[in-house]
């Protein structure tokens, strides 16, 4: 019987179980966990700021491992069976129905209505269906991508990676673009990697703590400031110095923090791209202390501002591709150190860990 770390509802602490094995479908698979991930997503969960959440849940929606055993056939997008004993990531998102107004239309599978998430919408009476575990169950239909790399180097990046490869390419950032990123947790961590990868010519963050600062260097970013430390004014003052007095050509808020979103504006030059990536939770309304102004911050500026939600096998896959390739994959594998491993039993101190962004990246190493 597989052991698993369940979160049993909200503001409860994590425990630890045994659950039976499951009965495996046609097209089915039974994955050995080798790392999986604790991100924020998972401490909004365990505090239930999030909706549509049945718990008790097995968290980990991000994960890597080897396949144990196959009933039926799987296929990756090449057309080429998987084995077992392949390490392999997958899509976390299921059940897309590839039919709707949102996924035939609009062209944004990210709201499809159909849609399920392994380790978030999915719940422990779904099945085994989260990576803090032993093993997942990986449902038919669920999108496996091979790994040709180390666990940890695809896990350097986890969820952020795909997400931060989105958000990069709504900025449409060229080649010699200005970039500013705020917020340098691991959506920001990957946004300043990729933002260089991508041609930018230079790349800033204003972030905290300086433990977080420091793998922001270590990213790429040419200069770094903690928002802890300085004003909003200063903080302005700091991105004119370094920009000709103009602002970024691109910024891309990866904070979480309702006021980032108004400072992204203002950070960015006239014309400028701005990309909100950081509102995957509703971290309610900007403060009274920073009202947005549309005319000033928006509209006068003749900016550009896009919202990011989530990911889509798109750039799961391509993240994945970057992390094979021996040259690509360089700035995560460098990042490995800053990794922290945690056991089942540990979950709890990786989710407060996580929360008190005292770690860069926390994993669940089962």
């Amino acid at each position: 019987m597989p052991i698993v770390a369940v979160i049993p509802q909200p503001n409860a602490s994590v425990a630890v179980c045994e659950v039976p094995s499951p009965e495996l479908e046609k097209d089915s698979a039974l994955l050995d966990v080798e790392l999986s991930e604790v991100c924020g997503t998972d401490v909004y969960l365990q505090q239930g700021r999030l909706q549509g959440v049945p718990y008790p849940l097995v968290p980990g929606h991000v994960s890597v491992g080897r396949l144990n055993k196959i009933r039926g056939t799987i296929l990756d997008v090449e057309g080429r069976k998987f084995r077992e004993g392949d390490r392999v990531t997958f899509l976390d998102v299921h059940r897309t129905c590839n039919a709707c107004w949102y996924c035939l239309v609009a062209k944004a599978t990210t709201r499809c209505p159909q849609r399920k998430v392994y380790g978030i919408t999915y719940g422990l009476d779904d099945g085994l269906c989260g990576g803090w575990a032993e093993q997942i169950y990986l449902k038919p239909g669920t999108r496996c991508i091979r790994l040709d790399a180390p666990a940890e180097t695809f896990m350097a990046g986890g969820c952020a990676l795909p997400t931060a490869l989105h958000a990069v390419e709504r900025g449409e950032i060229s080649i010699g673009d200005t970039v500013l990123v705020l917020g340098s947790g691991p959506v920001g961590i990957n946004a300043i990697i990729l933002s260089l990868m991508r041609g930018a010519l230079r790349v800033f963050c204003i972030g905290a703590p300086e433990g977080r600062l420091e793998v922001a260097r270590e990213a790429g970013a040419l200069a770094v400031l903690s928002f802890e430390a300085h004003s909003e004014r200063e903080r302005f003052e700091w991105v004119l110095e370094r920009t000709s007095e103009r602002g970024a050509d691109v910024t891309i808020e990866a904070a979480g923090a309702p006021d980032a979103v108004v400072q992204a504006m203002r950070f960015t030059r006239d014309a400028g791209r701005v990309v909100i990536v950081g509102q995957y939770t509703d971290h309610g309304p900007v403060s009274t202390e920073t009202a947005f102004n549309p005319h000033l911050d928006l509209n006068q500026k003749h900016l550009d501002v896009r919202g990011c939600w989530g990911s889509d096998f798109s750039h799961f896959y391509r993240s994945a591709e970057i992390v094979s390739d021996p040259v690509r994959s360089a700035p995560w594998a460098a990042l490995r150190n800053d990794l922290d491993r945690y056991t089942l039993a540990d979950a709890n101190r990786a989710l407060a860990d996580v929360a008190s962004r005292r770690v860069f990246k926390a994993l669940i190493t089962p």
